[in-house]
């Protein structure tokens, strides 16, 4: 489809109305030529929209259902072209007949293997930012979507912990083939970003490049968050009451207004996951910080599933005591926690034998009596933004092996 822009003299309105009446023309154009050259036993017509489109001064856009499909479709519109000039040189370029053009389209053993092609995954062409996938609940749940054929952006306050998450994405599910552009727009089905939440530029630059990598988003997962634990002198404590609801709070706040706007212009369903605790609806002591602002959290979750309603849902995943591969509990917090439950251990053990002892420890404390894993949170997440329960919004789903101390209330 060929786009009738004028660089030099048209803005971005009218760019996007002749884009709509170009492609609504060619769809029209499509249909004419289906069924002036279809035959009795012709398969049912395919989808009419383009999947290349021409656009003075920008250049070519080649869609496809993921990243390497549209490589593919761009490099075989460049190699046809490239047919063209070289006839062109020599002679001159004749097409094919139009009626045998569609009878190659629509070639019976072409629509048999079509047929025989596997289903589409869950989130097959879905975009999905995890926001903390470095490590932990997030690299479980970056590793999940993309499990459902989700193009996965890898961001974390860790550039080189999101980078080893994006790795092993593209280590299992591979590059793609086809043109690989430069830049940003090089990537494959995972990309990984930086990002600090509680600063608006970082996660206004992060989504900028999901656009220029992707083109756009579908879902967002918020798996950053941060504990501290505060001294006994509540006086002191400020600096982590800052810090804990800058993270925990504003931080869920900075990256839903952002990814708003993207939402706004795709006209497009979305679905958001911010991660909240069971501990906003446990009273406790030492944890006055951080479970403070997770109560203030699960509210940000209904506020914004009112906000982005009805595009986008908004929900929370509330674990608990996710001990195993959590950058929240270091080895001093975890022996920290032994010693306090007087559990026993030795200083010579790993890290992460001390955690799966403090894990087991937990895990009598609840209802299924097992231990809570990433995996176990990603499953949520996953389940939250599947579609599945695409008329759930403004809930949050505990997932803490049965905590009867948090229990709606």
């Amino acid at each position: 489809m060929y786009v009738d822009f004028d660089p030099q003299n048209d803005d971005v309105d009218t760019l996007i109305a002749k884009f709509k009446s170009g492609l609504a023309a060619y769809r029209e154009s499509y249909t004419a030529y289906y069924e002036a050259c279809k035959r009795e036993d012709s398969p049912a017509m395919r989808d009419p929209s383009p999947t290349v489109v021409l656009i003075p001064g920008i250049g070519m856009i080649a869609w496809g259902k993921n990243k390497s499909e549209s490589r593919v479709t761009a490099e075989f519109y460049n190699c046809a072209i490239e047919v063209m000039r070289g006839a062109e040189a020599i002679s001159e370029y004749t097409a094919l007949p139009q009626q045998e053009a569609f009878d190659i389209e629509y070639w019976a053993l072409e629509e048999a293997k079509l047929q025989r092609m596997p289903a589409e995954k869950p989130l097959a062409r879905d975009v999905v930012v995890v926001i903390g996938a470095g490590d932990g609940i997030g690299k479980a749940v970056a590793h999940r979507v993309a499990k459902e054929g989700a193009h996965v952006v890898c961001a974390d306050l860790r550039l080189e912990n999101a980078e080893r998450t994006a790795k092993e994405l593209t280590d299992i599910y591979g590059q793609g083939i086809g043109v690989s552009g430069s830049g940003i727009s090089a990537c494959g089905p995972a990309i990984a970003l930086q990002v600090d939440i509680t600063k608006r530029e970082t996660v206004s630059a992060m989504f900028t490049d999901v656009l220029l990598a992707y083109g756009g988003i579908d879902k967002v997962i918020v798996t950053a968050g941060v504990f501290m634990a505060e001294g006994g002198d509540m006086a002191k404590n400020d600096q982590i009451f800052d810090l804990s609801f800058g993270v925990n709070v504003k931080g869920g706040y900075v990256v839903a207004s952002e990814a708003q706007t993207i939402w706004e212009k795709q006209g497009l369903k979305g679905a958001m996951v911010l991660t909240t605790s069971v501990n906003a609806a446990v009273s406790k002591k030492g944890s006055l910080a951080y479970d403070t602002s997770k109560a203030a959290a699960n509210h940000l979750v209904r506020e914004l599933a009112v906000t982005l309603s009805p595009t986008v849902n908004v929900n929370a995943l509330a674990p608990a005591t996710v001990v195993q591969g959590s950058s929240m509990f270091p080895r001093d917090r975890v022996i920290s926690s032994l010693t306090k439950y007087d559990i026993a251990f030795d200083e010579s053990e790993s890290t992460e034998s001390l955690r799966n002892k403090l894990a087991e420890f937990y895990a009598q404390r609840t209802l299924t009596k097992l231990p809570i894993t990433p995996e176990d949170q990603a499953e949520a997440a996953y389940l939250l933004v599947s579609g599945q329960l695409s008329k759930t919004t403004g809930q949050v789903i505990s997932v803490d092996g049965g905590l009867h101390e948090a229990f709606l209330r």
